[in-house]
C-alpha cells in the first residue's frame, strides 16, 4: 500500500470541466497517484481511469434537494440546510443526464467483480436506482441508514426524515465473485447475519469538520461508522476504493484506516484541502486488525465420511442436537441413522426438525454433557490436516 502522506502533499494536474461531464479527457489511461484527491469533475476523472481498475466505488452524489427559500425553525432561526450550487440542477432531466454520465463512467472503471454503493434520499435515490438498472448494474441490496438523531421536521407538514437509502450493486447480473465478507461481518455481530437496516447517528461532535468560524465544512458529511461497514463488507486490504464525490473525505479517511487505497474526485478545492488535512492525521490500523477472516465458502469441502475415516468420530457413536431432543447413530459409510431413516448429516438433521433443509455441521454435536461439541470442530480439524499436507 502506498503512503497516503506522499500523495497528499504533492502537486496535481487539475481537471477543470463542467459538472455535466462534457470533457476532452481521454477515455481511460493511467491511474492518478493513489491516496489523494483529484480536483475536477468526477465524470472526466472516472473516464480517465483505466478500464476495469477499481475494486469498490462509494458514491454520495448531489441529492438535488430543490429547496425553495430558506428553511426556518419555529423560533425563526435559519436551518443550516444544503443550498450549495453543487446540489442545484435545472430540472430532473438535467439531473438524470448527469447521473447517467457518472454511473456509466464508473461502471467502465469497475473490475468485473467490483461493486458500487450509492447513497441518497427520497429526492434522488429512486431516479438513481432506475438508471443503475438501465445501465446494466445488478442491485444486490437496498440498505436503510436509520439515523439515531435525525433533524426534526420543523414545519410539521411531513414525517421526520429519519433515514437515507443506500443501494449496493454489482457491475452486472452475471457477477458471482464480488467481495462480500459475510463471515467477518457475522462474527462481529454476535454470530448473527448483518441486516440491511443500519443504525448510526448523523455526523456530529469531534468527527464533524468545521471551518475557522465554527460552521460545518461540508453540509452532508457522512459518519465514519457508516463508511467503515460498507468498506469492510465489500473490499479487502489493498483494494482500490474510488469516491466520485469526495467532499470532506470520509471515504478516504476510513480507507486509510482500514488499509485500502483510495482515489477521490472533488470539484471544490476548499473541500479537497479539508479532506487532505483530515486524512493526513489518520493512523492506519495494524494488518492483524483489518485482514478479513477466510470465508467458509472458500475453504476446501470436507465430507462427513472423511471425518469418520480419519477416526475423529467412530461408527456407532451417537450424535445429538444442542438441546438433546434428537439423536442419530453414525454409520460406517458416513451417513446417519435416525429411526428407520438413513441419510446425510444434513438430510437427517432436516428430518429430525421437520424442516426442508439443515446445516448438519452446525446442528449435530458429539460427546456428552458439558464436553459436547459441534461436529463442525471435526471439519475444521480435517481442513487443518489438509492444509498441512499441502505445504
Amino acid at each position: 500500500m502506498r503512503s497516503v502522506n506522499a500523495g497528499l502533499t504533492g502537486s496535481k494536474s487539475r481537471l477543470q470541466v463542467s459538472r455535466t461531464g462534457i470533457s476532452t479527457a481521454p477515455s481511460g489511461g493511467r491511474l492518478p497517484p493513489l491516496n489523494d484527491v483529484v480536483i475536477g469533475d468526477c465524470v472526466a476523472g472516472l473516464r480517465g481511469l483505466p478500464e476495469a481498475s477499481v475494486d469498490l466505488i462509494f458514491a454520495d452524489p448531489p441529492y438535488n434537494l430543490q429547496l425553495e427559500g430558506a428553511l426556518s425553525r419555529p423560533d425563526q432561526s435559519v436551518v443550516d440546510a444544503v443550498d450549495d450550487d453543487w446540489d442545484k440542477f435545472a430540472d430532473f432531466a438535467t439531473y438524470d443526464r448527469f447521473t447517467r454520465e457518472w454511473l456509466s463512467a464508473a461502471r467502465r472503471a469497475m473490475k468485473p467483480e467490483a461493486t458500487l454503493f450509492v447513497i441518497g434520499a427520497y429526492h434522488n435515490i429512486f431516479r438513481v436506482g432506475a438508471i443503475l438498472q438501465d445501465l446494466g448494474f445488478w442491485i444486490l441490496n437496498d440498505i436503510v441508514w436509520r439515523k439515531a438523531n435525525p433533524m426534526p421536521n420543523f414545519r410539521g407538514r411531513r414525517f421526520t426524515n429519519a433515514h437515507e437509502t443506500m443501494i449496493w450493486a454489482a457491475r452486472e447480473p452475471k457477477a458471482k465473485r464480488y467481495t462480500f465478507n459475510y463471515d467477518a461481518l457475522k462474527a462481529g455481530n454476535e454470530d448473527v447475519q448483518v441486516r440491511s437496516d443500519w443504525y448510526f447517528p448523523i455526523c456530529t461532535g469531534g468527527e464533524r469538520l468545521k471551518d475557522a468560524n465554527g460552521r460545518k465544512t461540508h453540509p452532508t458529511q457522512k459518519p465514519e461508522a457508516l463508511l467503515a461497514r460498507a468498506i469492510m463488507a465489500a473490499s479487502n486490504p489493498g483494494d482500490l476504493v474510488v469516491d466520485p464525490f469526495f467532499g470532506s473525505g470520509t471515504t478516504g479517511a476510513v480507507a486509510r484506516r482500514l488499509g485500502r487505497d483510495f482515489i477521490g474526485f472533488e470539484r471544490d478545492p476548499v473541500y479537497a484541502q479539508a479532506a487532505r488535512q483530515r486524512i493526513a492525521a489518520i493512523e492506519p490500523l495494524p494488518f492483524d486488525a483489518i485482514v478479513a477472516a477466510p470465508a467458509k465458502r472458500d475453504e476446501p469441502r470436507v465430507a462427513f465420511s472423511s471425518v469418520v475415516e480419519a477416526g475423529l468420530v467412530a461408527p456407532g457413536d451417537v450424535l445429538t442436537d444442542e438441546r438433546g431432543r434428537h439423536s442419530a447413530i453414525v454409520r460406517a459409510d458416513g451417513s446417519l441413522k435416525l429411526g428407520a431413516a438413513i441419510g446425510s448429516i444434513h438430510k437427517i438433521g432436516a428430518l429430525a426438525q421437520g424442516l426442508p433443509a439443515c446445516n448438519g455441521w452446525t446442528f449435530w454435536r458429539f460427546g456428552s454433557g458439558d464436553a459436547a461439541m459441534s461436529i463442525d470442530v471435526l471439519r475444521s480439524n480435517m481442513r487443518a490436516r489438509m492444509k498441512i499436507a499441502a505445504e
